[in-house]
């Protein structure tokens, strides 16, 4: 019996020795396999060198466009309340993308009882073998990419910019603010009558033309919209800037220019965030606090100048002097105002005159729109797109501020040399453009914005705002 027993083991154990030797071959086999596949597939080398130049310049000559694929796609959901709309087409990329991926990865997978190890680090890379996979099936004649809609934007509005006269681009918004200035006389004029009427209309007067020179007129500046020579354009800058605005000419350009128009909305650089003081419950600060602008405005210039050059520091002060002075000097002389506080008070009342406005739009226009992280923020046409408003035509606010401002603000985003008079021309061509290839066009009421502000003044001025991704941009 124990013979039997004896002699039943050591069948056994030549069989799974047999059954072993038999099974090494097979593995053999199969990471010659592996090696074949990366030799013979396509995406793997791009794998290996998706961190150099070589690969973005095959991903360019495969794509047929110079942007390559980068974090910039933003493959995520869209969340916001007016809503960029999402491409349909990315959605079958993504099935086409998940399916190769999940067959590549049965393919390689040798993890599990049996197996002989993983190949982790090349299943770390998947993600780019997905994408290349996602971008190579897409038809060339969906994938239209951004800068190819941007170019061809352009084209349209550089052909309108061309056929326009100096006066459309130029003449037309010098004049509204030369006519700003030769309405300062009557205004410090009617100011010196005992009369009510003539008083208040002066102080309009005052407060009108000073919002259009120096929002208006420093707007223009500091875009170069106002004069096509470039010594010029940094006259007029540091004239409407420092000595209208009190505010330092290179921080301002630098701010608005450079962080704000090239990163509208994106979190850290561009969001508006400047605009918010969370301390400040809703109505303070929709309300009470705009009438400290004149106030606030010197007193942050003068904070920044400690990081400014000595030159440009003394230039500052010596601009914002002059402003602040000039103003002053003419409501005692011109005006008759016998005390020192009663010019004070009538320089405060106009210079904040139309100021709500002002703190206004300024909010109204970007926050509560899409807000972007730097890694994943759009392309040039769909941030400005999502990310700007435009509010109704209105005759005191387009004289005041500008229709690149009001009503023309996402035009004067896309196009931001333009002045207010070629944003307000190019209007219906931008719009119309946007509109037909299903791109986010916003336009809103002013009274409609103020509820919005007042009913989630905590949300959108307080908290920190969520960030939305765009997903589906073709």
């Amino acid at each position: 019996m124990e013979a039997g027993q004896r002699e039943l083991l050591m069948e056994n154990q030549e069989w799974h020795t047999g059954r072993r030797e038999k099974k090494q071959p097979e593995r053999r086999d199969a990471f010659v396999g592996i090696e074949q596949f990366r030799e013979a597939s396509p995406a793997s080398h791009e794998v290996v060198r998706t961190g150099g130049s070589n690969s973005q310049d095959g991903a360019e000559e495969r794509l047929g466009q110079r942007d390559t694929p980068s974090h910039e796609s933003a493959d995520a959901k869209l969340q916001q309340p007016n809503g960029c709309r999402n491409g349909g087409p990315l959605k079958e990329d993504q099935e086409e993308g998940t399916s190769q991926e999940q067959d590549l990865r049965s393919t390689l997978d040798f993890s599990g009882p049996g197996g002989g190890g993983s190949l982790a680090p090349l299943e770390e890379k998947m993600g780019v073998v997905k994408r290349s996979a996602k971008e190579a099936l897409q038809p060339a004649g969906e994938r239209k990419d951004e800068e190819s809609l941007m170019g061809e934007l352009s084209q349209m509005v550089q052909g309108v910019v061309k056929n326009s006269s100096w006066w459309e681009r130029h003449g037309v918004d010098g004049t509204i603010i030369a006519v700003n200035f030769l309405a300062l006389p009557i205004g410090f004029l009617l100011l010196r009558s005992d009369h009510i009427f003539p008083f208040l209309l002066g102080i309009v007067f005052l407060g009108v033309a000073h919002q259009a020179i120096t929002v208006k007129g420093s707007h223009l500046a500091s875009h170069n919209a106002l004069v096509e020579s470039k010594s010029w354009g940094k006259f007029w800058t540091i004239f409407f800037i420092e000595v209208c605005s009190t505010f330092n000419a290179e921080q301002g350009a630098y701010n608005h220019v450079k962080l704000h128009h090239g990163y509208t909305n994106v979190i850290g650089l561009g969001d508006s965030s400047t605009w918010k003081i969370p301390f400040l419950n809703r109505y303070v600060y929709m309300f009470i606090a705009p009438l400290a602008v004149p106030i606030i405005t010197p007193i942050v210039a003068i904070g920044l100048l400690r990081e400014a050059k000595l030159k440009t520091a003394i230039r500052t002060l010596c601009c914002m002097s002059i402003g602040l002075y000039a103003h002053y000097w003419l409501l005692l002389n011109i005006s008759g105002f016998q005390s020192t506080w009663s010019a004070l008070s009538c320089m405060l009342i106009t210079r904040s005159f139309l100021a709500h406005p002002y703190i206004h739009v300024n909010i109204f226009q970007h926050i509560g729109l899409p807000m972007f992280s730097l890694e994943k923020k759009p392309k040039r046409i769909h941030m400005m797109s999502c990310a700007v408003l435009n509010l109704p035509r209105n005759l005191l606010l387009d004289w005041s501020f500008g229709h690149s401002i009001i009503s023309c603000h996402v035009e004067h985003h896309l196009f931001p040399t333009l002045s207010d008079n070629m944003c307000l021309k190019i209007k219906p061509i931008v719009s119309r453009y946007l509109k037909e290839k299903k791109l986010t066009y916003n336009e809103d009421s002013y009274w409609s914005r103020l509820k919005l502000f007042l009913d989630k003044y905590e949300e959108l001025m307080v908290h920190a705002p969520p960030i939305s991704e765009l997903v589906g941009i073709q």
